[in-house]
């Protein structure tokens, strides 16, 4: 089948590069010069494990595309994925502006019936709008279906290829047999397509993001009060997460969520509850305990030396929102940095990753190191902020020795207390005594 996604983001690339790698012939289209500039030349501009593989495969294979030209992605195809950014507005809303920019522009140069199929993150009632939208601007029959997506940075791949289920908001049969076909080499194995109206389909990814949101935050407060009463968070976690009902995944604390998702749809949400009159409290609260852990790192090393960090070179491992990723958005590394530096601190950061962004991001108000030995030379501190695999077994007695005041502050609970102890640090943690 012969598709168009327009937007080569983080979701647009992947939808692109996977459906081209089922078979399906995709041109990609963004106006993003420098993107398609860089895609063109076999550049990936996101780090995504395993996606530069199958693009290379897909593109010299001639199943995948690059283009500035909507209009070319139009006569290539009727079948359109809408994937730009929905940024949060000021007031907490998704910005729309990128939606109906394209479907308008799909409207006006369409030739034909349209069908255009929203990948992007989209509050409820977004759906009817764009239908609306686009059947002002256009004699041809545009079709729209709700598609959410459900991609974990860093296994974004194998959470396409192979998806717990795949929801589809569909107005009429004809939209249902188009995406029963489209995705039909990913259900074989029995994971289901759930077909449902437009405005259900768009609340059940905020649903989604929330509630692992309201999990992360959940566990974060039981182990601030962990360190109040002197239990173990992992302990707790394991008993209550070894419950069906509750489960361990997304339930550990940590430095605070980030990224492209959980903030803004949390924001989203809210807000869209409240043009309804209602007060999502829940909701809410989950957004406020999260803007506070984001802070916990930089508490911790303050009550450690005081208020004043002058003189003070602090190291942080990790800067990216998660492992592997280099995404920066919100990340809770920034939180961390901003805090250290306004007390006075040098910071030396490492990230196999994320250092170009964090670079964009912070310039040179930060030092970055390029291992993690050398970040922590000379150090007062480690700050472990983002548990990528090459710092959850490193050689501790050799940070303890290279460092100037051997104080670890682990924000993910990776290192097991007595090993640090034994090695030579002064071992800090969340939640565990």
């Amino acid at each position: 089948m012969n598709i168009s996604v327009v937007g080569t983001g983080y979701v647009g690339l992947v939808v692109g590069v996977c459906m081209a790698d089922l078979g399906h012939n995709v041109t990609c289209v963004d106006n993003d010069e420098a993107k398609i500039s860089a895609l063109l030349a076999g550049r990936v501009p996101i780090y995504e494990p395993g996606l530069d593989q199958i693009l290379e495969r897909a593109v010299r294979e001639g199943r995948l595309r690059f283009t500035r030209d909507l209009g070319a992605g139009l006569q290539h195809s009727r079948h359109v994925f809408l994937a730009v950014g929905t940024p949060s507005a000021p007031d907490g809303s998704a910005d729309l502006s990128g939606v109906f920019a394209v479907a308008g522009q799909v409207a006006s140069q369409a030739d034909g019936p349209v069908t255009l199929i929203i990948k992007s993150t989209v509050p409820v009632g977004t759906a009817d709008k764009v239908r609306a939208y686009v059947r002002e601007r256009t004699p041809h029959a545009v079709e729209v279906v709700s598609n959410p997506e459900f991609l974990k940075e860093g296994a974004a791949i194998e959470d396409f290829l192979r998806p717990d289920r795949i929801v589809c908001g569909v107005a009429n049969d004809e939209a249902r047999r188009l995406m029963e076909s489209l995705y039909a080499p990913l259900v074989r194995t029995g994971k289901p397509i759930l077909f449902m109206d437009n405005r259900s389909a768009e609340l059940c990814k905020y649903t989604a993001n929330a509630f692992l949101a309201t999990k992360i935050s959940f566990i974060n407060e039981i182990a601030a009060l962990c360190d109040l009463v002197g239990a173990d968070v992992d302990a707790v976690r394991r008993g209550a997460g070894s419950d069906s009902r509750i489960g361990q995944r997304f339930f550990f604390p940590g430095a605070g969520y980030g990224g492209s998702c959980f903030p803004k749809d949390v924001r989203a949400l809210v807000d869209t509850a409240k043009q309804y009159g209602l007060t999502m409290k829940v909701v809410s609260a989950v957004e406020e305990v999260n803007e506070a852990q984001k802070h916990r790192l930089a508490d911790m090393v303050i009550a450690r030396f005081g208020a004043d960090l002058s003189g003070k070179r602090i190291a942080l491992w990790g800067l990216a929102f998660k492992p592997e990723t280099d995404d920066m958005r919100e990340a809770p590394s920034l939180t961390v940095v901003e805090r250290l530096l306004a007390a006075g601190a040098t910071v030396v950061a490492y990230d196999p990753e994320a250092a170009h962004e964090a670079r964009r991001i912070l310039g040179d108000t930060i030092q970055f190191a390029t291992r993690p030995l050398e970040a922590v030379r000379d150090a007062d501190a480690v700050v472990l902020v983002t548990e990528w695999n090459e710092f959850r077994s490193p050689d501790l007695a050799a940070v303890a020795k290279a460092m100037r005041t051997p104080v670890l502050f682990d924000g993910r609970n990776v290192y097991v207390p007595e090993e640090a102890r034994a090695a030579g640090l002064e071992y800090r943690c969340i939640g565990r005594p």
